[in-house]
């Protein structure tokens, strides 16, 4: 134990500004917990005894708790605050593994300790547990409500026909997207089957884009799946999928990806070269990121269905989606590289890529740049069109750099297997040069620009 020095008087518990708080009553007269008639949200809080941990984590992320709840240590709310000799306080568990460690200074001040003792701040547990019971009771009535109006909206929509049922649809759709507490309630209600009847080849795109955005937000079983894979209903999505506003585009994506995580969808499904065309067309669009993140997550999805490869191939995607990489963020752009990987392993995917003036340039600027999954994609792609036409595609791979990053790839301590596909690309590039030549080749004074 260090030699203590005695300790100065501990200083009252400040709030920003200068004020204090001595106990519940005078944070409520300082505004730091608002007071309601009758004290109705302390009293209630009391009257439960609500468990303040419980409603820490339930709560949404809250951007108005007062600092001084907040653990400096662990900057969380605190649900046992003790304070040390300096008058800082902290989370009891934060502060005694500071001190474990060997510490005798306060993290905050850095002020030498003169006494370890940790002494429980229970007047700060009481304000924050009011708080949050405060802000916890509130959320809890604003969710029943939401609930009961979105079972209310479920009734109406029953009995509502034109306007009326696309504004109700509206407004669900508005519930059950920022509300998820009424998720459960919209499907209790039967909101999934009555929702589902709507969508058909006569629905309006009105009725049917809210009806969409809707059923993505709820959790389907796999009945309710298998009665909206529906010929009828994937025609009307796929409509929706090519005229919709973007976010009617966007939830058709989520929409035709929910199907397809059943055991039973049937790649017949997704045949549909209007489907193919306008999951191009988003991802394309370079307005809207999200777009073309659901546009390729989707594409992937088909992609994987080999007996559509060459259907996606017929729509001309090959040449589009390489024209797209050096525009992509990683996410996207590995999505986009296993899509054209999927694709080369099939002859009319190969020829596409090899026929595309980008795909060599596109593909060697992507190794060893971005992560090892594109390396190992893009690799994939450059062996597929150089091992089709060796002696006019390696030529141009080499100029632009291809055995130097081979070399680099075959040096770092990346998968075997992509070693292993980089020292045959690496053979395949050196059949058209003699050997002095393509070790001149070989340097890294362009490999990286």
């Amino acid at each position: 134990m260090p030699q203590y020095r005695q300790p100065p008087p501990p200083p009252p518990w400040a709030l920003e500004g200068g004020g204090q708080v001595l106990d519940v009553e005078t944070a409520v007269k300082d505004g730091i917990l608002g007071a309601t008639a009758g004290g109705g949200a302390l009293a209630g809080a009391a009257g439960e005894k609500l468990e303040l941990k419980k409603m820490i984590d339930e709560l949404d992320p809250l951007d108005d708790i007062p600092a001084v709840f907040i653990c400096p240590i662990s900057l969380d709310p605190m649900t046992d605050p003790v304070t040390l000799c300096t008058g800082q306080t902290y989370e009891r568990g934060n502060i005694l593994k500071w001190l474990s460690m060997g510490h005798l200074t306060c993290p905050t001040t850095m002020q030498e300790l003169w006494d370890d003792t940790v002494t429980p701040n229970r007047t700060l547990l009481q304000l924050i547990h009011a708080w949050f019971s405060q802000r916890y009771l509130r959320a809890k009535k604003r969710a029943e409500d939401v609930q009961g109006r979105a079972a209310e909206v479920v009734d109406t929509l029953r009995k509502a026909k034109g306007q009326a049922r696309v504004q109700a649809l509206k407004e669900l759709h508005q519930l059950v997207t920022a509300h998820p507490s009424t998720r459960k309630t919209a499907a209790e209600s039967g909101g999934i089957g009555l929702v589902s009847s709507l969508l058909g080849p006569f629905t309006s795109h009105a009725v049917g884009s809210e009806a969409i955005g809707i059923l993505v937000n709820l959790d389907l079983c796999s009945d309710s799946k298998a009665n909206l894979m529906q010929p009828a209903k994937v025609s009307l999505v796929v409509d929706m999928l090519n005229e919709g506003t973007i976010e009617t585009r966007i939830n058709c994506t989520k929409f035709i990806e929910m199907l397809m995580e059943e055991k039973d969808f049937g790649s017949e499904n997704v045949s549909s070269f209007s489907l193919l065309v306008g999951l191009l067309k988003l991802v394309k669009d370079k307005r809207h990121p999200n777009g073309i993140s659901a546009g390729l997550g989707l594409l992937r999805m088909i992609c994987s269905h080999k007996q559509v490869r060459s259907l996606i191939v017929s729509v001309g995607a090959v040449s589009q989606l390489v024209e797209l990489l050096p525009h992509l963020n990683p996410d996207s752009l590995e999505a986009t590289l296993q899509i054209l990987d999927d694709l080369s392993l099939i002859p009319e995917g190969q020829k596409a890529l090899k026929d595309c003036q980008q795909t060599i340039p596109n593909a060697v600027r992507i190794l060893v740049r971005v992560s090892e999954t594109c390396t190992q994609h893009a690799l994939s792609i450059l062996w597929a069109v150089c091992s089709l036409a060796p002696e006019e595609c390696a030529p141009l791979a080499v100029e632009m750099g291809l055995a130097a990053r081979l070399l680099l790839i075959m040096q770092s301590g990346c998968d075997p297997t992509v070693k292993q596909r980089s020292a045959e690309l690496l053979k395949i590039c050196s059949v058209n040069y003699s050997e002095s030549h393509f070790i001149s080749k070989c340097k890294l004074t362009r490999t990286i620009q």
